[in-house]
C-alpha cells in the first residue's frame, strides 16, 4: 500500500510504501464494524430513564365511584395505568444498554476500517507532527496545505508533543488521537487520516501486522 508522504511543513514529497497493510477479502469485516459502533455507542447510553409503575404513583388507591348504577365506565382508583397521572404499563426503567465484543471483532472492525479509509484515498503519513512553538495558526496552515477544505481530520501519532497538543485543542476541525486510543470509529468518522511515519507504524504493529 502506498501512501501520500509530506514533510513536517506540509509540502509533499513522493509516497511512503506500507509493506504490511491489512489485506481482507471484498465485503470481510463489514458487519464486524457495524457491532462495533452500535456496541460504542450503546456502551455510551446511561440507561436512566425511567417511569414509575402503578404501585409508585402518589395517590390514593380508592375506587373513584361505585361499580354501578351511574351509567358510566366502570373504574378503579386513580393511579391506573389508563388515566392521566396514573402508572406507566411497560415504560422504560433504569438498565445496562453495554455491550461487550472481542478481541478478534475489534481487530477485524479496526482492519476493515482502515481499507476503506485507504481505498478512498483518505489516508496520508507525515514525517513527525513536531511543532516549535504552540500555535494554532502554524498548525492551521500545516492542515491546510496536506488536506485542505477538510471538514473532519484526525492526526494519529504514537504519542503528540505538548506543543501539537496545545496548538491543536483549539483547531475545531482537527482531533489528536494517539496510537493506543484510537479506536475504529475515530477512523470511521474522519474525513481524512493523517499519520506520523511513527504512528501508522505503531497502528500496525497494534492490529499485529508488523
Amino acid at each position: 500500500m502506498k501512501l501520500k508522504k509530506f514533510k513536517s511543513d506540509g509540502t509533499e514529497s513522493g509516497e511512503y510504501e506500507v509493506t504490511n497493510f491489512p489485506v481482507l477479502e471484498e465485503g470481510k469485516g463489514e458487519d464486524a464494524l457495524r457491532q462495533v459502533i452500535l456496541a460504542v455507542r450503546a456502551n455510551k447510553r446511561q440507561g436512566n430513564a425511567s417511569t414509575k409503575l402503578r404501585s409508585e404513583v402518589a395517590g390514593s388507591g380508592k375506587k373513584i365511584f361505585r361499580q354501578k348504577g351511574l351509567g358510566v365506565g366502570r373504574q378503579g382508583d386513580k393511579r391506573s395505568p389508563h388515566r392521566r397521572g396514573g402508572g406507566v404499563v411497560f415504560g422504560p426503567r433504569p438498565r445496562s444498554y453495554s455491550q461487550k465484543l472481542n478481541k478478534k471483532i475489534r481487530k477485524l472492525a479496526f482492519k476493515r476500517a482502515l481499507i476503506d479509509q485507504a481505498v478512498s484515498e483518505n489516508l496520508v503519513v507525515v514525517d513527525d507532527f513536531a511543532l516549535d512553538t504552540p500555535k494554532t495558526k502554524q498548525l492551521d496552515l500545516i492542515l491546510n496545505k496536506i488536506v485542505p477544505n477538510t471538514s473532519k481530520v484526525l492526526l494519529i501519532s504514537d504519542q503528540h508533543n505538548e506543543n501539537t497538543s496545545l496548538a491543536g485543542r483549539n483547531l475545531p476541525y482537527a482531533k489528536l488521537g494517539s496510537t493506543p486510543d484510537i479506536g475504529p470509529v475515530d477512523i470511521v468518522q474522519a474525513d481524512k487520516i493523517i499519520f506520523s511515519v511513527k504512528g501508522i507504524d505503531a497502528l500496525l504493529e497494534k492490529l499485529g501486522n508488523s
